[in-house]
């Protein structure tokens, strides 16, 4: 049985990765050694049967080096801080990661099996040791088109992202649910005689005022969006816009790189991502043979009817909370080009954007 490292399991990926092991019962084929930055030495607040019940230090490195596999989902100062301490003293384990520090090394392997798993088994074989979560909204977009991208038929794709709270993490979440909260303290809002203009102007000028909670946005989100996610780089684009072409082809292992660009936006909805897909396909196809292309390769993606009734009871992120599934609809032609269609897909980002990969990868791991 394999010892595994389980680091940052108390936030918002981490729990859902364990949540997501518990459930399908990952722990009962490994020793699970839990880690802690802060409160080593106290019992494990869960009941799971392993051998070790204290939580144990994250940064102590004789620890660390004892084990098979570390897991973590603490973030990319801790890998940073971790990771090269225990290559350089020899740990030759498998290190997986949730953070985006690790993505860009030569060494490393960004996975998401359902798409890439042979390149993962071929990394393996030659002695990778080191694999990466990617980058939310990619790893959705790949699970939504991997049938195009598989049989090669994308020549570029632009997307807008519409993006959750919790892509930003549980205190963003959090001040999301403050801003709604000081938002709705409008005196008699909710009546109807209330001129609905005069509400308005109350809550813009709200919003406006100093208390208002944006210590973590640094701007209102509740109300609004924003259209800027992390910092910027070359071109005017933001790294949360540069990833999507990067990590994609780097998934893909592409020879020829396929271009990808867009924008990516914060919008004031607590839980699961949303992409719009502009795509200019090689070869002139059918709605029909784009359509079954898309549904036949993965038990994941669900192909949504492009009519308004399917659209806007299974095409939103309150209808793929806490699922699996990767809706994809508003599939149709495009007056620009002939070979251009458009998409739009929603999936739950704290699965397949985030805990399902690093899950299924230790899976893989143990049956290998």
């Amino acid at each position: 049985m394999k010892n595994v490292g389980f680091i940052g399991w108390r936030g918002i990926v981490g729990s859902v990765l364990l949540e997501r092991m518990i459930k399908k019962k990952d722990f009962d084929y490994i020793n699970t050694i839990f880690f802690t930055t802060s409160q080593f030495g106290q019992l494990i607040p869960f009941n799971i049967q392993n051998k070790c019940k204290i939580l144990q230090n994250a940064y102590d490195i004789e620890i660390l080096s004892s084990l098979d596999i570390i897991i973590t989902c603490q973030g990319s100062q801790y890998t940073n801080k971790i990771y090269s301490k225990l290559r350089l003293i020899g740990w030759n384990g498998f290190w997986i990661d949730a953070s985006s520090y690790l993505r860009t090394s030569i060494n490393s392997v960004i996975i998401l099996d359902p798409i890439n798993l042979n390149l993962i088994k071929k990394k393996i074989d030659i002695g990778i040791k080191t694999f990466v979560g990617g980058n939310c909204t990619v790893s959705l977009m790949l699970m939504a088109l991997g049938g195009l991208f598989q049989d090669n038929l994308i020549e570029w794709l632009s997307v807008s992202t519409y993006q959750a709270a919790s892509g930003a993490g549980s205190n963003f979440m959090r001040e999301l649910l403050l801003q709604m909260k000081f938002i709705s303290e409008i005196p008699n809002f909710t009546k109807n005689y209330t001129n609905i203009l005069d509400i308005d102007k109350k809550i813009s000028k709200n919003i406006k005022k100093n208390n208002f909670p944006q210590k973590y946005f640094s701007v209102p989100l509740a109300g609004s969006l924003i259209p800027w996610i992390d910092k910027k780089v070359n071109d005017g684009q933001t790294k949360e816009e540069w990833k999507g072409q990067f990590e994609t082809n780097k998934i893909l292992n592409t020879k020829n790189i396929i271009p990808i660009d867009g924008i990516c936006v914060r919008i004031g909805t607590l839980r699961s991502h949303s992409q719009s897909f502009t795509i200019k396909l090689k070869q002139q196809l059918s709605l029909d043979n784009i359509q079954n292309i898309i549904k036949s390769h993965n038990k994941w993606v669900k192909v949504i009817p492009n009519d308004m009734n399917n659209t806007i009871n299974n095409l939103t992120p309150v209808a793929v909370s806490g699922k699996l599934d990767i809706p994809i609809g508003r599939i149709k032609k495009l007056n620009i080009d002939k070979n251009c269609f458009s998409a739009f897909s929603v999936g739950d980002q704290l699965l397949w954007g985030a805990a399902e990969p690093l899950r299924r990868m230790l899976k893989l791991l143990l049956d290998y």
